[in-house]
């Protein structure tokens, strides 16, 4: 049996598609209202348009597929390697048209003073222009300067058009305009009017996922609509570069008699932060995916292996506490030996319990641990983690990179640290610089992984969980 992707299709190099970098002066300048409309408004003319996120982000990537009608992929240089990197990026662009890569944070700002892994750093790496989007709140001449600056700061980085966000009179647009095309050169593409309404709905950690606002495809229409009305659709088409795209055919050969192994997925509104990267790795290794609602499925279907990222499952805890039969049946399957390879909120879920607000929320119960929630960011970075303990996916010894995410904090845990699989050389982890609590064949940490960037996962639990379903057909024999 032979599980192949892209049938028909060679190895051969095109530029055919072009795109751009749109970036900012830091968070919350605009760029996922721009992002996001462009990417809409294009897929709204018929084009193919292939959307993309710099650095370790769920959310953006869930509104810029929404938009493009498009699996959104990430593109993180501190994960990946560099030729994983260009790798996936030429072979998703394959067969699209036009590229919007949405970067993170500010445009030259990475993970130390040079600048490291900065959304700069990306767009000469992929040879694209930036779209810089600049909050006009309040100034006037002053963005002139401000664009200046990153022009002049690193000249290597094209900067190929301004879009000006949050302007408030046509006179004060006119004379941001003027004042932007007269000191820089760098033509202005488009403005956006100042709205008392945020495009996205906010909540903590940023952006409210769009799995869970009932207005998401609406919300999407509208930034389309802007997008046209407001930005020069034609200019900024104009500066984007060609980008260079191939395609692989990639194949699992499988013996005869062999079935794909059934990996479940926890997918719903308290969970459903996955990289269309780990997923399809999985899938590429010899996985059928199944996907599961924990909030409405009655018991965990019959699987031989499980994988519940991260999410939210704070704002659905109710519902996740109510399924009492769906929890029990989960924490029987571990209990059987069931792989499970959980992160961040499905590490939550697989605890005793979650309080909220005073109110205590049972959950599966297969840790003995009480998770609560702060106002304040617990962990929100990249994390490094040495494999010191045994555990079911990763061998003692070898280094994984993540990133940590979330609001969360353990309450109550009665456990040994030391007793931790992995050891934190960079981030916070479950408790006293560790992370990776170990059950039979159950490992969850608070760390999430990017399969590109952690190219052994994917296998190492496809591989556990083939041996988790041959040791069921012996015991049934």
């Amino acid at each position: 049996m032979m599980i192949t992707e892209e049938k028909g299709l060679t190895a051969e190099r095109k530029y055919s598609a072009k795109g751009l970098v749109v970036a900012g002066l830091g968070g919350g300048s605009g760029k996922s209202v721009v992002a996001v409309g462009l990417a809409a408004a294009f897929a709204g003319q018929g084009r193919l348009v292939a959307a993309f996120k710099k650095g370790p982000d769920y959310i953006d990537a869930g509104w810029l597929a929404m938009a493009a009608g498009y699996p959104c992929y990430n593109l993180d240089a501190y994960l990946m390697s560099p030729e994983a990197l260009a790798h996936s990026f030429r072979t998703q662009v394959y067969g699209r048209e036009l590229v919007i890569i949405e970067g993170n944070r500010g445009l030259y700002d990475g993970v130390d003073a040079k600048g490291s892994f900065s959304t700069a750093e990306l767009a000469k790496t992929l040879g694209l222009s930036v779209l810089l989007v600049v909050d006009c709140t309040k100034t006037t001449r002053t963005v002139a300067a401000l664009v200046l600056g990153c022009q002049k700061f690193a000249p290597e980085v094209k900067i190929g058009g301004v879009i000006l966000n949050r302007v408030g009179t046509a006179r004060h647009e006119a004379l941001v305009r003027q004042a932007v095309t007269q000191y820089t050169g760098i033509p202005v593409l488009g403005a956006l009017p100042r709205s008392q309404e945020d495009a996205f709905p906010q909540r903590h950690l940023g952006i409210t996922p769009c799995p869970e606002h009932a207005g998401a495809e609406a919300a999407v229409q509208t930034l389309a609509e802007k997008a046209a009305r407001y930005l020069d659709l034609t200019g900024i088409e104009k500066m984007m570069a060609p980008c260079a795209s191939e395609s692989k055919v990639q194949t699992l050969e499988l013996k005869e008699t062999e079935k794909p192994v059934r990996i479940g997925i926890l997918k719903d509104a308290a969970f459903q932060f996955y990289y269309a990267e780990n997923l399809e790795a999985l899938t590429r290794c010899g996985a059928k995916l199944v996907e599961i609602n924990a909030l409405t499925a009655t018991e965990l279907p019959a699987l031989d292996g499980l994988y519940i990222g991260g999410g939210f499952p704070e704002t659905s805890a109710g519902a996740l506490s109510a399924n009492i039969t769906f929890r029990a049946s989960l924490k029987r399957a571990a209990e059987a030996g069931l792989p499970i390879y959980a992160e961040c909120g499905g590490l939550i879920y697989l605890g005793e319990s979650m309080t909220l607000a005073g109110e205590v929320f049972p959950l599966v119960g297969l840790f003995p641990v009480r998770f609560g929630l702060r106002e304040r960011p617990q962990a929100h970075g990249y994390t490094v983690l040495k494999v010191e303990g045994q555990n079911p996916y990763y061998p003692e010894g070898s280094e994984i990179k993540g990133h940590e995410f979330r609001y969360s904090r353990v309450e109550e845990w009665g456990g040994d640290a030391a007793q931790l699989a992995l050891r934190m050389e960079r981030g916070v982890g479950f408790a006293e610089k560790r992370d990776g609590l170990v059950f039979k064949n159950v490992l969850a940490l608070y760390t999430h992984i990017h399969a590109l960037g952690t190219p052994a996962w994917a296998p190492a639990l496809v591989a556990r969980a083939r041996e988790y379903r041959a040791t069921l057909r012996l015991m049934a024999s």
